[in-house]
């Protein structure tokens, strides 16, 4: 990262759709009791239909991704919870990173260059911080200790399996991520190394904020005590409609930055379901690293091997982001930042 430019991968769910699954695509053996729909349930298809799942992880190595995610965004107990299968949890977890792990390894040894697993870690479907009853603003779908527990035991089959990055994503709450780093410090206590952490934060819409309300420096301020190896923004909007909030994380991290938009904004009406073509998203992300913003690029919902190819090549123009000097100070945060140095 203090060398080049570094790529992550693309969508998954994306590539799945090409596939036009049917439910008998998301069960085996295992899951013939089941009684729930498990059609949609994507991180089953590490346990059901491995051969997809490692196909999209090969077509995202050989389009120049460094790094790919494990197809584990739902894979906590709570996120399960909707399928009736918060004890898979552990194998859909496990799985994935191996899965993706073997991949790795292989594209590595046939293209002669490092490739790594990013252990992904989903937002869960509840928030810490709101209450999604509007006639109980005091009521929360689940705790911070839930959410906390959930993580452990998602990280923990992730590092067993075999990843080398661990990746809270599409952060929208910030409790939520103070939860799953607490969750990764205590499994970091048990071990004998740490891994690289990469924390990602989504702004919702265009008010700048995360759905929590915060600004992304008040985020920044929240959890800067992890120090992560890499922090930056993912979802939610198309690259240029981030500009702004990534300037203003860069601004402020001392730290590593990275940023993997959508591909423009949902478009149900378009075949894939969103608009912006390879050329689009790589000239927004071209922009990014012309002013020095980023270290880590990649794609997020809508995104193809294909846009991470055209990303690749834009980005050998550019060098990465310097890092700037840590700021001394107390550094506070409500929903906006309060700093006084």
């Amino acid at each position: 990262m203090r060398e080049r430019i570094v790529l992550l991968d693309g969508a998954m769910g994306t590539m799945i759709q090409q596939h036009e699954l049917v439910e008998k695509d998301f069960r085996d053996d295992s899951l013939s009791e089941v009684e729930v729909e498990l059609k949609g349930n994507n991180d089953l298809l590490s346990l059901t239909r491995p051969d997809i799942i490692e196909e999209i992880h090969r077509q995202y190595f050989q389009a120049g991704s460094d790094i790919v995610e494990t197809n584990t965004f739902s894979g906590t107990t709570i996120a399960q919870a909707d399928y009736k299968l918060e004890h898979r949890v552990w194998d859909i977890n496990f799985e994935s990173a191996k899965l993706a792990k073997r991949v790795a390894q292989s594209e590595s040894e046939k293209q002669g260059r490092p490739m790594w697993v990013a252990g992904a870690m989903g937002p869960t479907n509840r928030t810490a911080s709101l209450s999604p009853d509007v006639s109980r603003p005091e009521y929360r779908a689940t705790s911070y200790d839930e959410l906390k527990q959930a993580y452990y035991e998602q990280a923990d089959a992730l590092v067993k399996g075999g990843v080398d990055i661990l990746m809270p994503e599409t952060v929208f709450d910030t409790l939520n991520l103070k939860a799953a780093i607490h969750a990764i410090e205590d499994l970091f206590d048990t071990m004998d190394e740490r891994l690289p952490v990469i924390l990602s934060l989504t702004i919702t819409d265009q008010s700048g904020r995360t759905l929590s309300g915060q600004t992304p420096e008040a985020a920044w301020n929240s959890v800067r005590h992890a120090k992560p190896t890499c922090v930056g923004l993912n979802c939610a909007m198309g690259a240029e409609l981030m500009h702004p909030y990534l300037k203003e994380l860069s601004g402020v991290a001392d730290t590593f930055v990275h940023v993997y938009p959508n591909a423009g904004l949902p478009n149900p009406l378009s075949e894939t379901g969103y608009d912006e073509t390879p050329e689009d998203t790589s000239s927004a992300l071209a922009s990014f690293a012309s002013e020095g913003l980023v270290n880590v690029v990649g794609g997020c919902c809508g995104t193809t091997p294909a846009h991470i190819k055209a990303i690749k090549d834009r980005m050998s123009e550019f060098g990465p982001r310097e890092l700037p000097e840590s700021k001394r100070g107390l550094l506070l945060s409500g929903l906006e930042p309060m700093n006084f140095s």
